[in-house]
């Protein structure tokens, strides 16, 4: 898959997990926030089942030989998922995203510097840093009443 592919495929599922939250925000008015979350990964399961049953080319059995971290992601999701859809409706939707992508950024930057969980190492720089100070900034500006 080209580079191009793979930005494009990021950038759309940034849209998707834009969009994601206010859904759920409004499912949870009906149900509660744990209920929109829980039905999230539900749908999202099932989804993702049927992409394996038409597309997958994995294996269940590297499951096997996983470490016990490998398998927290989807607590990791489940948390984020629960927490994005309790923020969204109580600061809004642009705040809890420029909330996350600050995060996102800042452990992403630490990872990378670190090589975590066997990640190619990507360390950090001035320019990097001073990307992370302009969103910071982005975000006291987004944030400030």
């Amino acid at each position: 898959m080209s580079k191009l592919m793979v930005y494009l495929l990021t950038f759309c599922g940034g849209i998707a997990a834009t969009i994601q939250p206010s859904i759920n925000a409004r499912l949870a008015q009906k149900t509660g926030v744990i209920e929109s979350a829980c039905v999230s990964f539900a749908v999202g399961t099932l989804v993702l089942s049927l992409v394996i049953w038409f597309a997958g080319t994995g294996t269940p059995r590297g499951l096997l030989d996983a470490r016990w971290w490998e398998l927290t992601g989807g607590a990791l999701g489940a948390f984020f998922v629960v927490a994005i859809t309790f923020a969204v409706p109580r600061i809004g939707t642009t705040a809890a995203m420029v909330l996350i992508i600050a995060a996102q950024l800042i452990v992403g930057m630490l990872l990378d510097h670190f090589g975590a969980f066997g990640l190619k190492v990507e360390a950090l720089s001035l320019r990097r840093l001073a990307g992370a100070g302009l969103l910071a900034a982005g975000v006291f500006l987004i944030l400030r009443r």
